[in-house]
């Protein structure tokens, strides 16, 4: 591989410099991303191996990153689980009809992802050929609990209502949900390592919003299944849980090889509460992406600096890019970067 130094951080191996790459870097911030998006609704984005491995591409081309991530979406495992999705113009996704009884958790199947998400492996296959080795290629899948706030909520929610008052007045129904979704997503994940990502990342979009006791049962515990019996042969496995920054320590012990971190945290303090078994990525504002190149840089030198010298950082937003973020705004992260790095591993 070209450059590998993705890969290394995450394994905590000596590098020249501090890689990056950027949550949705294939989006809507980028003219040509939109360009291809004009002709094409989203899923059909995701469900067209050619399309979806263009995109992927995209961003190492035009912004210099040193990863590429998979185009998709984490709710094509709900519905190859046997959910309607359709993508609401301005609203967000829905999934129908909601999972709300245990009826509705009986209806839903187990997932061969060979078959039911066979279009996600062909995209793998075509973003690798497209990468041609240049730089490491990462999958993704949402957590059991992210996916079944979606399904219970039927979608997108601020209030969380129905999966709360399901955690609450029936957690044998959330727990039996949980455990089919943390079959699907482990089987998931292996199924893309198999055909050619040489990372996973496990998006807990939704850990953030249970207290500390909730968030160790119905999201922490979860996910700590699918990592601890993921056949993982040696691609890293990232764990990013937005909003959990109470339980740093305990996402470290989990088994993954990376903790992602959102952009609320300092990232030398995590450093000494995760320790040296595990690297970390992250963790600029995105918002930050609006100010001017000397600020970002400036930026971008304080949690260089924060997380200090040596092995296992990989620089990345605290959460995704912004939609209207300009593009010249990215390239001046990632040349930031490229940059200023090299100092912290001499």
């Amino acid at each position: 591989m070209t450059n590998d130094l993705f890969l290394r951080a995450c394994r905590r191996q000596p590098v020249e410099r501090t890689p990056v790459w950027i949550m949705r870097q294939a989006g809507r911030y980028l003219p040509e991303y939109r360009a291809v998006r004009a002709r094409h609704d989203f899923l059909t984005m995701c469900k067209t191996p050619a399309i979806a491995a263009e995109v992927t591409i995209q961003p190492v081309d035009i912004i210099g990153v040193d990863a590429a991530i998979l185009f998709s979406d984490i709710l094509v495992v709900p519905e190859a689980m046997g959910m309607q999705l359709t993508m609401v113009e301005s609203r967000g996704p829905r999934l129908d009809p909601p999972v709300r009884s245990a009826d509705d958790v009986h209806a839903l199947r187990e997932v061969d992802p060979e078959k039911g998400l066979r279009f996600v492996m062909d995209a793998i296959a075509e973003a690798r050929r497209g990468l041609n080795g240049r730089v490491p290629l990462i999958g993704f899948a949402g957590s059991p609990w992210t996916l079944a706030s979606y399904m219970i909520e039927g979608g997108g929610s601020k209030e969380f209502k129905n999966i709360k008052r399901m955690m609450l007045d029936e957690p044998e129904l959330l727990t039996k949900l949980l455990e089919l979704l943390t079959v699907n997503i482990r089987r998931y994940c292996e199924a893309q390592i198999a055909a050619g990502v040489q990372a996973i990342q496990i998006f807990d979009t939704w850990g953030g919003i249970l207290d500390p006791g909730h968030y160790r049962k119905f999201s922490l515990d979860p996910m700590f299944e699918i990592v601890s019996r993921m056949q993982k042969g040696d691609a890293p496995v990232i764990v990013f849980s937005k909003g959990a920054s109470h339980a740093l320590g305990e996402i470290a012990a989990i088994g993954a090889d990376v903790v992602g971190l959102d952009w609320t945290v300092d990232i030398g303090a995590a450093r000494s509460t995760t320790g040296e078994g595990v690297a970390l990525q992250g963790n600029l504002d995105p918002s930050f992406l609006y100010a001017s190149p000397e600020n970002i840089r400036k930026e971008v030198m304080s949690i260089l600096r924060r997380f200090g010298p040596g092995p296992g950082h990989i620089f990345n937003l605290g959460h995704g890019i912004l939609p209207d973020v300009p593009v010249a705004s990215a390239i001046a992260m990632v040349r930031s970067v490229h940059e200023e790095s090299p100092a912290f591993h001499r």
